[in-house]
């Protein structure tokens, strides 16, 4: 058992059975929740909330992390992270639907997917304990700017970035970690998505750091995304980059697609990150009789099976969209692959399930909703 006690004129004290963690609470961060409002229209990624948890890492161990006051960081330009990328984040959210604590959603799979990144990126790794404090921390002190409409929540990014300074090539041995919170509306404004197949370009080879999240691999996708936007197009579709014919994952998101009543979705491969919803939604799959096949999914057959209308639904999955329709896939040339109009109901069905325990409406699998 543990306890937990906050005395909030000063600092956060979170004692634990085996060892003490402190999270101190600068009082400049307590003014400045007190003087914040939240606008009436909430976009994704642009209100954020006025504080921020502030940790560093140096001499072989984490200090004591911080919420303080929002704002700028005074750093040197020569860090590490702004010349050799090393730097991972995390995307996480809070909800709070009518009139109860927040809820997190898994977040023990993001605190562990967290090391994973971190290892890969040869960083320090973060106790997932102090993770998961911290992040619990800057929800229950921005509580009450957690939105309240169905579909909307409070969005938490837990990152860290190497603070070694120089400009030599080596691994950092100092890291500052960092977590944010984001009040957010739904990520995109319309029903369904246009998709691009990128046949050229790609995002992620065999024994880099394709699984890991790393900022490198969304900095990869821009290109492609800034083609696709001049051409109408909101998303991307990544193929392998051996052969350039399997489906691998979207800039940002998961594919899945329904295949003569199947749930399919691409074999995980250390190219394709390990989606939490992407996770979450094959659970909750089989627990509506769905049948789910996870598999090496070649462009040319999904294309096929659209065309003979064996595919009745494509649709992108992740933590800030949930479940996003996919309208058509289209070729640089202009060749699109419509989807039928029929309302989306595995994609449907299957957000609902989603939002109904994320919000708080129905029970899921055990664990899987932490109450704050």
């Amino acid at each position: 058992m543990r306890s937990v006690i906050f005395y909030l004129s000063c600092r956060s004290l979170i004692n634990y059975t085996h060892h003490r963690m402190e999270i101190r609470i600068d009082p400049k961060a307590l003014d400045a929740l007190k003087n914040f409002t939240l606008p009436d229209k909430l976009s994704f990624g642009q209100t954020l909330c006025p504080v921020m948890i502030v940790c560093d890492y140096e001499n072989g161990k984490w200090g004591v992390p911080e919420l303080l006051a929002y704002g700028p960081l005074l750093l040197s330009p020569t860090i590490k992270a702004l010349h050799y990328a090393q730097e991972i984040f995390e995307g996480m959210k809070a909800y709070r639907i009518a009139e109860q604590a927040p809820l997190l959603f898994r977040p023990d799979q993001n605190a562990k997917r967290f090391n994973v990144s971190a290892r890969r990126m040869a960083m320090a790794e973060m106790p997932e304990d102090i993770f998961l404090e911290t992040v619990k921390c800057i929800v229950k002190h921005c509580q009450n700017f957690i939105p309240r409409r169905t579909g909307e929540s409070l969005y938490i990014r837990p990152f860290m970035f190497a603070t070694d300074e120089g400009l030599g090539i080596k691994p950092s041995e100092k890291f500052k970690y960092m977590v944010l919170a984001s009040p957010v509306g739904n990520y995109f404004s319309a029903e369904a998505v246009s998709v691009l197949i990128e046949r050229d370009h790609v995002r992620a080879v065999s024994g880099g750091v394709g699984f890991a999240k790393t900022g490198g691999n969304y900095a990869a996708s821009l290109h492609t995304a800034i083609k696709g936007s001049k051409k109408g197009f909101t998303q991307t579709l990544w193929l392998d980059a051996v052969h350039r014919k399997y489906i691998e994952e979207m800039s940002g998101m998961n594919f899945m697609c329904i295949i003569d009543g199947k749930l399919h979705t691409p074999e995980l491969t250390d190219t394709i990150l390990e989606g939490i919803t992407r996770n979450s939604l094959l659970k909750l799959a089989v627990l509506h009789k769905i049948k789910v096949c996870e598999e090496r999914m070649e462009i040319g057959d999904l294309i096929s099976h659209i065309k003979t209308g064996k595919c009745t639904e494509a649709f992108a999955c992740g933590t800030a969209a949930v479940i996003t329709p996919i309208s058509f896939l289209a070729e640089d040339s202009g060749t699109e692959y419509h989807l039928p109009k029929n309302g989306f109901p595995f994609a449907t069905l299957l957000k609902k399930s989603m939002l109904d325990i994320q919000e708080g409406r129905s029970e899921g699998p055990v664990g899987w909703m932490i109450k704050v």
